[in-house]
C-alpha cells in the first residue's frame, strides 16, 4: 500500500474536535524523495522506492554511492518500497509529502521495538515465580523453575521460555488513528503510541 517513511520525535497530548484530551506521537514525515520506480516490465512487479533523509557520502558504500549518483540523487538515510502508487504519473526525483495522509483516517505503522537486553523469564515472558521464600529456598523468586526432565530425554527440548534478549524486534500495529496533519512542519500526529524509541526510524502505510 501507499506511504511513506518518518522519524518519531515523542509524545504529547491534543484536544479533538469534541473537546477531549488524547495522547498522541507526533512523527516527522518530511517530503520522501522517488529513488527508483519499479514496473512490472522491468522488474515484474509495481512499486516506488522511496528515500528518506540524507546520509553523508563517507558513510556509504561504493555500490550505494554508484547507485544514488546514477540518479543525481543525493544519499538517502533510509530506503523503502512501498505498492498502490500510481507508478505511471511519478518520476525519479519527485516527493511523497505528509499530505497523503488525511485526519481521521486509519494507518499501519511499522517500527522497531524499544531493546531491553538480557533479561529474565518473569520479564521477558510473564512468568509469576515460585512463590514465597517458605521451605527453606533462597534466591529462587525469579528463577524459570525446572526445564526438563532426568536421565530421559537427557537434555532440553528447543523452544522452551527462557531468559535472553528481549525487544529490538520488528513490530507493526494496524489501525491507529490520525489525529491531526501539519503539512507546513510535515508532522502528523497519531493517537495513542507508536513502536520504537525517540528518534527512530517508522513507516506509515495507508490501510
Amino acid at each position: 500500500m501507499a506511504g511513506m517513511i518518518g522519524k518519531k520525535i515523542g509524545m504529547t497530548s491534543i484536544f479533538n474536535p469534541n473537546g477531549d484530551l488524547i495522547p498522541v506521537t507526533v512523527i516527522k514525515a518530511e517530503p520522501c524523495k522517488v529513488v527508483a520506480i519499479k514496473t512490472e516490465d522491468k522488474d515484474g512487479y509495481r512499486a516506488v522506492q522511496l528515500g528518506y533523509g540524507t546520509k553523508k557520502e563517507k558513510n556509504i558504500n561504493k555500490p550505494m554511492l554508484g547507485y544514488y549518483k546514477k540518479k543525481n540523487l543525493t544519499p538517502s538515510e533510509k530506503l523503502k518500497e512501498f505498492t498502490g502508487f500510481d507508478t505511471e504519473e511519478m518520476k525519479v526525483g519527485d516527493e511523497v509529502k505528509v499530505e497523503i495522509f488525511k485526519e481521521g483516517e486509519r494507518i499501519k505503522v511499522k517500527g522497531r521495538s524499544i531493546g531491553k537486553g538480557f533479561q529474565g523469564v518473569i520479564k521477558r515472558h510473564g512468568f509469576s515465580g515460585v512463590g514465597g521464600t517458605t521451605h527453606g529456598q533462597s534466591n529462587r523468586l525469579r528463577a524459570p523453575g525446572s526445564i526438563g526432565q532426568s536421565s530421559y530425554p537427557s537434555r532440553v527440548f528447543k523452544g522452551h521460555r527462557m531468559g535472553g534478549r528481549t525487544g529490538f524486534d520488528n513490530v507493526t500495529v494496524s489501525n491507529l488513528l490520525v489525529a491531526k496533519v501539519v503539512p507546513e512542519e510535515n508532522l502528523i500526529m497519531i493517537k495513542g503510541a507508536v513502536p520504537g524509541s525517540v528518534n527512530s526510524i517508522v513507516e506509515l502505510i495507508k490501510n
